[in-house]
Protein backbone atom coordinates (compact mmCIF):
# COMPACT_ATOMS: atom_id res chain seq x y z
CA UNK A 1 0.00 0.00 0.00
CA UNK A 2 1.30 3.27 -0.79
CA UNK A 3 0.46 6.36 -2.53
CA UNK A 4 1.41 6.48 -5.92
CA UNK A 5 2.41 9.66 -7.99
CA UNK A 6 -0.82 10.32 -9.49
CA UNK A 7 -2.13 11.29 -6.33
CA UNK A 8 1.05 12.55 -5.10
CA UNK A 9 1.26 14.92 -8.19
CA UNK A 10 -2.43 15.51 -7.76
CA UNK A 11 -2.33 17.17 -4.24
CA UNK A 12 0.98 18.80 -5.12
CA UNK A 13 -0.54 20.77 -8.53
CA UNK A 14 -3.69 21.42 -5.89
CA UNK A 15 -2.09 23.35 -3.50
CA UNK A 16 0.05 24.76 -5.82
CA UNK A 17 -3.28 26.16 -7.76
CA UNK A 18 -4.92 27.26 -4.08
CA UNK A 19 -1.56 28.77 -3.37
CA UNK A 20 -1.95 31.19 -6.56
CA UNK A 21 -5.53 31.17 -6.26
CA UNK A 22 -5.87 34.86 -5.51
CA UNK A 23 -4.01 36.18 -8.73
CA UNK A 24 -6.72 34.55 -11.43
CA UNK A 25 -6.95 31.72 -13.64
CA UNK A 26 -3.20 29.54 -12.80
CA UNK A 27 -1.92 27.97 -16.57
CA UNK A 28 -0.60 23.98 -16.03
CA UNK A 29 2.27 25.41 -17.95
CA UNK A 30 3.13 27.44 -14.85
CA UNK A 31 2.22 24.68 -12.83
CA UNK A 32 4.26 22.32 -14.27
CA UNK A 33 7.42 24.68 -13.95
CA UNK A 34 7.05 25.51 -10.19
CA UNK A 35 6.66 21.83 -9.58
CA UNK A 36 8.19 19.58 -11.85
CA UNK A 37 5.60 17.83 -12.93
CA UNK A 38 4.80 16.64 -16.89
CA UNK A 39 2.63 19.29 -18.22
CA UNK A 40 0.39 16.09 -20.36
CA UNK A 41 0.22 14.54 -17.41
CA UNK A 42 -1.36 17.78 -15.51
CA UNK A 43 -3.59 18.07 -17.82
CA UNK A 44 -4.78 14.10 -17.65
CA UNK A 45 -5.05 15.03 -13.66
CA UNK A 46 -6.77 18.10 -14.55
CA UNK A 47 -9.44 16.79 -17.12
CA UNK A 48 -10.35 14.42 -13.63
CA UNK A 49 -10.42 17.21 -10.98
CA UNK A 50 -12.85 19.22 -13.53
CA UNK A 51 -15.30 16.94 -13.82
CA UNK A 52 -15.05 15.72 -9.90
CA UNK A 53 -15.67 19.50 -9.87
CA UNK A 54 -12.68 20.65 -7.80
CA UNK A 55 -11.36 23.35 -10.46
CA UNK A 56 -13.21 25.16 -13.11
CA UNK A 57 -11.24 25.74 -16.36
CA UNK A 58 -11.16 29.52 -17.99
CA UNK A 59 -10.60 29.30 -21.52
CA UNK A 60 -9.09 32.01 -23.73
CA UNK A 61 -6.26 34.95 -23.28
CA UNK A 62 -5.48 34.78 -19.54
CA UNK A 63 -7.21 31.33 -18.90
CA UNK A 64 -6.35 28.40 -16.87
CA UNK A 65 -7.16 26.94 -13.58
CA UNK A 66 -9.30 28.14 -10.84
CA UNK A 67 -10.42 26.24 -7.88
CA UNK A 68 -14.10 25.44 -7.85
CA UNK A 69 -14.46 25.45 -4.39
CA UNK A 70 -13.01 27.50 -1.39
CA UNK A 71 -10.00 25.79 0.39
CA UNK A 72 -11.56 25.25 3.51
CA UNK A 73 -14.26 22.82 1.68
CA UNK A 74 -11.82 20.97 0.04
CA UNK A 75 -10.02 17.68 1.77
CA UNK A 76 -6.54 15.90 0.25
CA UNK A 77 -9.19 13.00 0.63
CA UNK A 78 -11.82 14.22 -1.88
CA UNK A 79 -8.03 15.18 -4.31
CA UNK A 80 -7.35 11.64 -4.44
CA UNK A 81 -10.41 10.07 -4.87
CA UNK A 82 -11.26 12.72 -8.31
CA UNK A 83 -7.75 11.05 -9.64
CA UNK A 84 -9.01 7.65 -8.98
CA UNK A 85 -6.37 6.69 -6.39
CA UNK A 86 -6.61 3.68 -4.35
CA UNK A 87 -5.40 3.29 -0.81
CA UNK A 88 -6.06 0.33 0.08
CA UNK A 89 -4.18 -1.91 2.17
CA UNK A 90 -5.91 -5.04 2.26
CA UNK A 91 -4.72 -7.69 -0.39
CA UNK A 92 -8.17 -8.15 -1.92
CA UNK A 93 -9.38 -4.52 -2.14
CA UNK A 94 -12.12 -5.47 0.24
CA UNK A 95 -13.74 -8.11 -1.24
CA UNK A 96 -12.68 -10.45 1.64
CA UNK A 97 -11.17 -13.49 -0.65
CA UNK A 98 -7.47 -12.82 0.12
CA UNK A 99 -6.17 -15.91 0.74
CA UNK A 100 -7.36 -18.96 -1.11
CA UNK A 101 -10.85 -16.84 -1.72
CA UNK A 102 -11.31 -16.77 2.07
CA UNK A 103 -10.84 -14.11 4.36
CA UNK A 104 -7.37 -13.06 5.57
CA UNK A 105 -6.46 -13.27 9.58
CA UNK A 106 -5.19 -10.03 8.95
CA UNK A 107 -8.48 -8.43 6.85
CA UNK A 108 -9.83 -6.60 9.59
CA UNK A 109 -6.65 -4.67 10.77
CA UNK A 110 -6.40 -3.72 6.56
CA UNK A 111 -9.27 -2.71 6.34
CA UNK A 112 -9.42 -0.85 9.67
CA UNK A 113 -6.19 1.09 8.64
CA UNK A 114 -8.11 2.30 5.53
CA UNK A 115 -10.88 3.50 7.53
CA UNK A 116 -8.11 5.58 9.61
CA UNK A 117 -6.46 7.20 6.14
CA UNK A 118 -9.38 8.03 4.38
CA UNK A 119 -10.56 9.83 8.15
CA UNK A 120 -7.09 11.38 8.25
CA UNK A 121 -6.91 12.57 4.28
CA UNK A 122 -10.56 14.10 4.61
CA UNK A 123 -9.61 16.13 7.57
CA UNK A 124 -6.74 18.05 5.91
CA UNK A 125 -7.99 20.56 3.67
CA UNK A 126 -6.32 22.26 1.33
CA UNK A 127 -6.21 25.50 3.46
CA UNK A 128 -4.61 23.30 6.04
CA UNK A 129 -1.95 22.63 3.34
CA UNK A 130 -1.77 26.58 2.35
CA UNK A 131 -0.94 27.44 6.08
CA UNK A 132 1.25 24.96 6.96
CA UNK A 133 3.25 25.49 3.74
CA UNK A 134 3.57 29.35 4.50
CA UNK A 135 4.10 28.93 8.34
CA UNK A 136 7.55 26.32 6.79
CA UNK A 137 8.17 29.37 4.59
CA UNK A 138 8.00 32.14 7.40
CA UNK A 139 10.21 29.87 9.40
CA UNK A 140 13.17 29.49 6.90
CA UNK A 141 13.07 32.91 6.08
CA UNK A 142 13.57 33.68 9.96
CA UNK A 143 16.71 30.80 10.38
CA UNK A 144 18.23 32.66 7.28
CA UNK A 145 17.94 36.46 8.62
CA UNK A 146 19.23 35.01 11.78
CA UNK A 147 22.22 32.82 10.19
CA UNK A 148 22.87 36.30 8.58
CA UNK A 149 22.44 38.09 11.53
CA UNK A 150 24.87 35.70 13.36
CA UNK A 151 27.60 36.11 10.57
CA UNK A 152 27.46 39.79 10.98
CA UNK A 153 28.12 39.69 14.69
CA UNK A 154 31.14 37.66 14.17
CA UNK A 155 32.62 39.34 11.47
CA UNK A 156 32.49 42.28 13.98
Amino acid sequence: MRLTTKGRFAVTAMLDLAMQSGEGPVTLAAISRRQGISLSYLEQLFGKLRRHMLVDSVRGPGGGYTLARDTDSVSVADIIVAVDEPLDATQCAGRENCQDEQRCMTHDLWATLNEKMYEYLHSVSLSDLVAKHYARMEEREKTVLQDKRSEVAISA
